[in-house]
């Protein structure tokens, strides 16, 4: 018989992998809420957008799961500090191997585990930068660009994850994707905005997967397309110089091309 492992690992449909942890943590408590699935767009969208040689499937997996154990309380030191550890071990007991139960303890830094897989990296930057755009009890929401440099300066000070700077990068192009409905807003926003108006988990994971998703998705390639089109033309262009910084820096910023870091 199949662990519960290999049979979420095996369904690569996000929807479907969402309501079946929505069935997990009715049967068996564990932190599921709007947050993990909020979360898990923003990385589905990095993942799309940077050219990181990771599974997704693997990596979405670990998104919506490691944070089985958090409890919902700032004010509980002792579970902030051991809520991905003791998360790991759960997940050990589903069937999971050490490397992924690794992967989603590293989603926080206190059990000072190392080396850092590198997709942890991923679900550090995804945690920290989508909690932070969320209203919390003792505070709003901020907006992206003020979480990241709060993600930078100030959680990440003095830490080294491999793919800041293409966060950065990402969450700068995706300020640029503007998403039509009763009024013009950016893609992030509008996901903070339907995350606010929607209080079903169930609702919400139908209008991020359903309307959400293929909406922004064609934003995201019509933007890169243009940009794919404005760089070429810059190319051909004759008079320019043979080695120009600015076009290369347009592609890392824009275009999610920067080469990954060790």
């Amino acid at each position: 018989m199949d662990t519960f492992a290999e049979y979420i690992l095996g369904e690569e449909d996000l929807a479907s992998k969402m309501e079946i942890i929505y069935y997990l943590s009715k049967k068996n408590k564990i932190f599921f809420d709007k947050s993990v699935v909020f979360k898990t767009e923003i990385a589905r969208m990095f993942l799309n957008y940077a050219n990181i040689e990771v599974d997704k499937n693997l990596v979405l997996t670990a998104t919506l799961l490691c944070n089985v154990k958090k409890v919902d309380n700032a004010q509980d030191l002792e579970s902030i500090h051991t809520y991905a550890k003791k998360g790991a071990d759960y997940l050990a007991t589903l069937g999971f191997n050490k490397r992924f139960c690794k992967m989603c303890e590293e989603v926080n830094r206190y059990s000072n585990s190392n080396p850092r897989e590198r997709e942890s990296d991923i679900l550090e930057l995804v945690d920290q930068f989508g909690g932070m755009l969320l209203d919390r009890p003792e505070r709003i929401g901020f907006k992206p660009d003020e979480a990241l440099v709060l993600l930078e300066h100030r959680n990440l000070k003095d830490e080294y994850n491999r793919y800041l700077e293409t966060f950065i990068q990402f969450v700068n192009f995706m300020e640029n994707i503007q998403v039509s409905e009763l009024v013009n807003m950016t893609a992030l926003k509008r996901l903070v905005k339907i995350h606010n108006e929607t209080e079903n988990l169930i609702d919400f994971i139908k209008e991020v997967i359903y309307n959400y998703e293929p909406k922004v998705d064609k934003l995201i390639e019509k933007q890169k397309n243009e940009l794919s089109k404005e760089l070429f033309e810059e190319y051909s262009d004759p008079n320019r110089p043979l080695f120009s910084v600015e076009t290369a820096k347009k592609i890392m910023i824009n275009l999610g091309e920067k080469k990954e870091e060790a």
